[in-house]
């Protein structure tokens, strides 16, 4: 039976891909050709084509609430790289069935792969009660024993139980709410139910963006996102990959049950190659499209070019970040095999929480104040500008206030004086400044500072890689290692050479191949090289909320306890330097060193040179940006 193009998209399950479609009539003569938006391709009365791929081309977004003082918003669209962050609103239309949730919500194993939702009313299996509103976590999509199931989870008392449902099973489903924050690109590629619209509301936007801002000034409401999709496909004896949109007036008729696919060249997408099983490499395939704007392997991923895909794995690097108080800051996957060595640098800490973060067994934790603190409770310890710390551990301790002992947690510190140490303690809400005094000359390769000290961590290279041709990481002036994150990885070589071997990342390395034939022969031992990759701004965030979400760390404590708390007012930084930095630090000579190992006393000065060179280091960064306050720039660090 033919179908317009539009009800065949609309009736499309996109688990059945690719499907084989006949032109049937239309608008269109025979051999007339189809162009829009740089796309071409010839559709004749007759014609077949083989349908890879439904893809969301552009969004429409509709402003839901009246904004006063203007007129009513009219649709627009929304570019796919608007760098700005949105929360979803819950549909309130129900699914009736898994087949119907099945076939219009994104499913796989990427992070946000997992959808959740809730049944109206109890749900009774064969070993378990689903109760009323009790979230359910869509895992995956697989065969059991010749029929198609969905893998479901749920979480009671901090522990997970997992079953499975079949596509046929009936009720009312609700979307869950979800209080994550997404992108944009990543709500079109995962957060769109297929034939319904998508309601968020905007919670940040960017002022680094150089395009104008859509959204009336001061708007973060809740809008409706409209997709218009297009259709990929290819023709046959083509290799090109052509792309339609479903508007196109025509009919169609679906002959994939009678029709030889073999006709049609095979083409594969990196994410294709990432979902088959390790038993299918190695593979020859030749580069039809290569990722788009990468100057990664640009001489070995060009169109036309024979490449081997010798396997698919999981690799680990380091996400690090410059250090520097200007906006932007770069950021880069650092793997694990670089050669190149790094020298340690202070570290900045905004409150005493994040020193009871940042401390270690294998060293006491010495850092300098930065900015003053003076609490209200005696039992607690005041800060000035220029104290020095060794910190030890967290513990708490009674205080009195209005009369009423309450416990408080602190920090045990040991203040370090002239010639001997205090005891102090600092209470985690504390917020203060401190500055990290470094003994340590050593030089470390990467693998050597994940192993022995807890991250993030700052760094300077000093040695670059010299195996590299362009060590892009010796020029920063600083890194800030963030965290050691896994990703998935092709392994690729030139078919020329495939003793020598490259890895691409899978999900920003947007490729397609077409697949000519199975390497059944072993390439023998490879030499495998890893590239330094710097990533963008909105991927480098989207790694940090994603690592964040699994590392569960514990919540920030409370900034302070009441607003009394914060009497008598805070110095300004001018005032602190002048109280508390010393007139002539060339006189002072000390050894921090001895205390740090062994302890001994005969400490003869307040701010050693180690204090001296971390302090110059935040004056640099100040010189650079006027005269702004350490506080700013720690903030303008954290985030």
């Amino acid at each position: 039976m033919a179908l317009s193009l539009e009800e065949f998209v609309h009736s499309l399950d996109l688990r059945t891909l690719p499907r084989v479609l006949e032109i049937q009539s239309g608008i269109y003569f025979e051999g007339s050709v189809y162009e829009m938006f740089g796309n071409e391709c010839c559709l004749s009365t007759g014609e077949v084509i083989k349908i890879t791929g439904l893809k969301i081309k552009k969004i429409i977004a509709e402003i839901c609430e009246h904004i006063e003082g203007s007129e009513s918003p009219q649709p627009f669209e929304l570019p796919m790289n608007f760098p700005g962050l949105f929360k979803i609103v819950a549909d309130k239309t129900p699914y009736l069935t898994m087949d119907e949730i099945i076939r219009t919500i994104h499913i796989g194993s990427s992070r946000l792969g997992h959808p959740c939702f809730y049944h109206q009313k109890d749900m009774k299996l064969e070993n378990l009660v689903i109760k009323q509103g009790e979230k359910i976590m869509l895992n995956s999509v697989e065969e059991i024993n010749g029929e198609i199931m969905v893998n479901c989870g749920i979480v009671r008392n901090h522990q997970n139980h997992s079953f499975t449902l079949p596509l046929s099973q009936e009720g009312e489903f609700y979307e869950c709410e979800d209080e994550r924050i997404y992108t944009l690109k990543e709500i079109v590629e995962w957060k769109i139910p297929k034939n319904r619209t998508r309601t968020v509301k905007l919670t940040d936007f960017s002022n680094k963006w150089d395009l104008p801002n859509p959204f009336p000034e001061g708007f973060y409401g809740a809008l409706i996102l409209k997709p218009v999709y297009e259709i990929q496909g290819v023709m046959k004896f083509q290799k090109d990959i052509v792309r339609i949109l479903p508007s196109l007036d025509v009919e169609v008729k679906d002959i994939t049950d009678s029709y030889d696919a073999n006709w049609f060249l095979q083409l594969l997408s990196t994410q294709d190659l990432s979902e088959m099983t390790s038993k299918e490499f190695p593979i020859v395939a030749e580069v039809i499209e290569a990722p788009q704007g990468s100057k990664l392997l640009a001489s070995i991923l060009q169109p036309g070019k024979t490449i081997v895909i010798h396997k698919k794995y999981q690799a680990s690097r380091i996400l690090a970040s410059e250090i520097r108080s200007h906006f932007p800051k770069r950021h880069f996957l650092i793997p694990t095999s670089y050669k190149g060595k790094f020298k340690r640098r202070p570290r900045e800490f905004p409150t005493a929480y994040d020193l009871e973060i940042a401390k270690s067994e294998k060293e006491p934790l010495h850092v300098v104040a930065t900015k003053a603190f003076h609490p209200r409770h005696e039992e607690l310890s005041s800060v000035s500008v220029g104290d020095q710390f060794l910190v030890h551990h967290s513990q708490t301790t009674e205080v009195l206030s209005e009369g009423v002992k309450k416990v408080v947690n602190v920090l045990a510190c040991e203040k370090i004086l002239k010639k001997s140490y205090e005891a102090a303690l600092l209470p985690l809400y504390m917020e203060g400044g401190f500055v990290e005094v470094i003994h340590d000359k050593k030089q470390y390769q990467i693998s050597e500072l994940c192993a022995q000290f807890h991250l993030p961590f700052n760094v300077k290279v000093s040695v670059r890689d010299l195996f590299i041709e362009e060590d892009i990481l010796a020029a920063t002036p600083g890194l800030r290692l963030e965290e050691a994150i896994t990703d998935s990885y092709l392994l690729i070589s030139d078919f020329a050479n495939p003793t020598e071997c490259w890895e691409i990342p899978v999900s920003r390395s947007n490729m397609t191949v077409q697949l000519v034939n199975n390497l059944s022969q072993d390439t023998g031992s490879s030499l495998v090289r890893t590239l330094i990759e710097e990533i963008t701004e909105e991927q480098y965030y989207m790694m940090r909320r994603y690592e964040s979400s699994f590392l569960h760390p514990p919540p920030r404590p409370p900034k302070h306890p009441s607003v009394e708390e914060a009497k008598p007012p805070l110095l300004s930084i001018a005032e602190e330097r002048t109280v508390g930095l010393p007139k002539s630090p060339k006189s002072l000579h000390v050894d921090i060193s001895k205390k740090l190992h062994s302890h001994q006393d005969g400490l003869n000065s307040k701010v050693p040179v180690g204090c001296q060179n971390a302090l110059a280091d935040l004056e640099k960064e100040r010189s650079k940006s006027g005269a702004t306050a350490v506080a700013e720039m720690f903030k303008n660090e954290k985030h």
